[in-house]
């Protein structure tokens, strides 16, 4: 069965990205924002993990639904896994996206350290056709802030994300995270007046998210302050890759 439009508009459905995907209709989305596993076997200190991180089995199928369903002439902000970064651009230009930026979230810590002290988070813009450039470009350097990873073991703080979809979705549109984690794309789109769509594999963390959705469901007085979202300063390094 394939969903309408409507029924899209800020929901989050828990299952393999790929197979919901291709229920959606072709060009029904206005921008996507994800955050993909990194094919790096992540664990983090208390043991917690990524599904679908340790095999690519997924990465050129998912690229090629996700730029089936975006719309003509628009944009995709996809992080990576620097260590992988041959394997997702291969997968993203053999779906016809095209790179047309990138973008560097810069930490006030390190997340761990080894040739060099990571200290940031990479993600690049991919554009379907030929976007219109946008009013207020985002910077190309970002400020990370440490989300404190309570809800997923790399949850992406809010902060970063919201210039992204303010400068790449048209007021109210729709905006799509395939891997949405706990959320965070989601949260970042309701508070910039976007609709959402998030897809979620596993239970737990789509159980998270559809929590954390819930109270953008009433009045804007209402919504949850910034500091409950976990924009915290990091009292121990960012365990995240």
């Amino acid at each position: 069965m394939t969903f309408t439009t409507n029924q899209l508009r800020n929901s989050i459905l828990r299952g393999d990205c790929i197979e919901a995907m291709q229920r959606i209709p072709a060009r029904s989305v206005d921008f996507i924002l994800t955050d993909p596993p990194y094919l790096v076997r992540y664990k983090d200190r208390t043991g917690r993990s990524i599904a679908n991180d340790d095999n690519g089995g997924w990465l050129e199928p998912a690229a090629h639904e996700m730029y089936r369903v975006l719309k003509r002439d628009s944009l995709c902000v996809s992080f990576y896994g620097w260590t992988q970064t041959d394997r997702f651009i291969a997968a993203w230009r053999a779906a016809g996206f095209r790179i047309v930026g990138h973008i560097v979230f810069r930490k006030r810590y390190a997340s761990a350290s080894r040739f060099v002290s990571y200290t940031h988070e990479s993600a690049y813009v991919l554009a379907k056709g030929r976007p219109a450039m946008p009013e207020h470009p985002p910077a190309d350097v970002i400020d990370f802030p440490y989300s404190g990873n309570r809800l997923h073991p790399t949850q992406k703080p809010v902060a970063a994300l919201a210039p992204l979809i303010a400068a790449f979705c048209p007021a109210g549109g729709l905006v799509l995270d395939p891997f949405c984690g706990s959320g965070s794309t989601l949260v970042a789109a309701r508070q910039a007046g976007c609709a959402y769509l998030g897809i979620e594999l596993d239970r737990t963390y789509h159980r998270i998210a559809a929590r954390r959705l819930a109270a953008y469901s009433l009045p804007p007085h209402l919504w949850p302050l910034p500091r409950k979202e976990g924009l915290l300063a990091p009292k121990e390094a960012d365990p995240s890759p």
